[in-house]
């Protein structure tokens, strides 16, 4: 068995599926663009993902007018049409979708590698002619009303976007990124048109492509799209810390049968610190490992309180913070806090058992080659080493350290960070 797997190990790097992403840069406009690249010519295809740093929701000045500007996009050219432009795309078999997310604003390509040089050009084309047209912005605010409206029977989504607006309260991320009724009733095609253009402009622009492409073509194609950018200016992101005060939001509606119980705290670490490997144990441990975490083998296993229980340290650029949720019976919703509040007061001060441990590093270590198994996901990996300030291959020499790391020095880390119990609830019952 073992010669068999070393044996596909070798044909998988000679064919290019183990060659690590690569940082390089194409020149444009005098300036010098990162350009992470990876060749794999396992397949015919390739794909090539535009970036725009400091672009996404929590940049913008009026709640979901990125994610507007995302689905406005998506409409296609103002010549071809949307439904002309999805049919140009359809017959060549290409993919062309536009996200915004909290940070970046993304515009992303893939097709058969014969079909790339097209797929190419219909990018240049929506960069240059967005469908804004009045009749495709009417189009696009009546259907984000719509969906806003959904929205309202939605509890997960409203106990979720009221925890985030309690913890990050007057600042650019404590606001719903999806946006609210009034906010996107009163956008106009104007502002559409200039957070496009303020934004989707080289001096925030990254470009991720890999693929059947040799270094030559992924240079050239990432040159033309990028020819078509203005210089712009650079944007800034700031770096928001979770409110520490214990606070609580009770929303009551009528019709619910269960209490939807969102929380977190603040987490006092940067996404860039040397111990975010501790961090991503301790994580799995308390909350985000499913079945045998802290938080599930109290809250349900033991107490049958809800049917899932979940909890995750997120680090990002812009903030950090300890977050979970719950379901359970409206009559347990005291009882259920409780113990999320007891369970985690109890982690920071007494931390984990050698066997906790030992069952998060086999986990994290054994199901870390899943997670790079396709181009996309090794280029995604790179993309976050890059963005977050990390040398190539970060990721997996955190998986040696993550190996190494003792008991010892994981609870000394948890001893300190007791902030995370100063939990913050937004609640939805009847």
């Amino acid at each position: 068995m073992k010669k068999i797997l070393y044996f596909i190990m070798i044909f998988l790097t000679i064919q290019g599926v183990l060659v690590a992403s690569e940082v390089k840069d194409v020149e444009v406009k005098g300036e010098k663009i990162p350009l992470i690249y990876e060749r794999d010519s396992n397949l015919p295809i390739a794909s090539m993902q535009v970036i725009f740093k400091a672009s996404g929701s929590m940049t913008e000045k009026k709640a979901g007018i990125a994610r507007f500007t995302a689905k406005m996009l998506n409409e296609g050219t103002k010549t071809a049409g949307s439904v002309g432009f999805a049919k140009l795309l359809e017959s060549k078999a290409i993919h062309l979708s536009v996200n915004s997310g909290s940070e970046t604003f993304v515009f992303e390509i893939s097709s058969l590698k014969e079909e790339f040089k097209e797929a190419v050009g219909f990018l240049k084309d929506l960069l240059n002619d967005p469908n804004f047209t009045q009749e495709s912005f009417n189009k696009i605010k009546t259907m984000t009303l719509g969906n806003l409206k959904q929205k309202e029977t939605d509890y997960d989504y409203i106990a979720s976007v009221n925890l985030k607006m309690l913890m990050f309260k007057n600042t650019p991320i404590g606001h719903p990124f999806l946006g609210d009724y009034e906010s996107v009733s009163s956008f106009t095609l104007k502002e559409i048109e200039d957070f496009a253009k303020e934004r989707l402009v080289l001096e925030r622009v990254i470009v991720v492509t890999g693929g059947d492409l040799s270094e030559d073509e992924a240079k050239r194609y990432s040159k033309e799209i990028l020819e078509t950018l203005p210089k712009g200016q650079k944007g800034k992101i700031g770096f928001y810390d979770a409110n520490d005060k214990e606070l609580e939001k009770i929303i009551k509606k009528e019709d619910t049968k269960q209490a939807y119980i969102y929380f977190g705290s603040p987490y006092f670490l940067k996404v860039n610190d040397k111990d975010n490997y501790k961090s991503k144990v301790a994580s799995f441990i308390l909350g985000a490992g499913g079945f045998g975490s802290r938080l599930m083998e109290e809250v349900r296993v033991k107490r049958g309180l809800a049917y899932s229980a979940y909890g995750r340290v997120n680090l990002t650029k812009s903030y950090s913070d300890f977050t979970g949720y719950l379901q359970t019976k409206l009559e347990s919703s005291k009882e259920a806090q409780k113990v999320v509040k007891d369970v985690i007061k109890k982690f920071t001060e007494e931390g984990v058992t050698k066997e906790e441990l030992e069952q998060a590093k086999k986990f994290l270590l054994g199901s870390e080659p899943l997670r790079n198994e396709t181009l996309s996901q090794r280029l995604s990996k790179a993309f976050f080493e890059y963005y977050h300030g990390f040398e190539q291959g970060y990721y997996k020499k955190q998986l040696e350290l993550i190996k190494n790391l003792s008991l010892e020095d994981l609870n000394r880390f948890i001893k300190k960070h007791t902030e995370i119990n100063k939990l913050t609830f937004a609640i939805v019952t009847k």
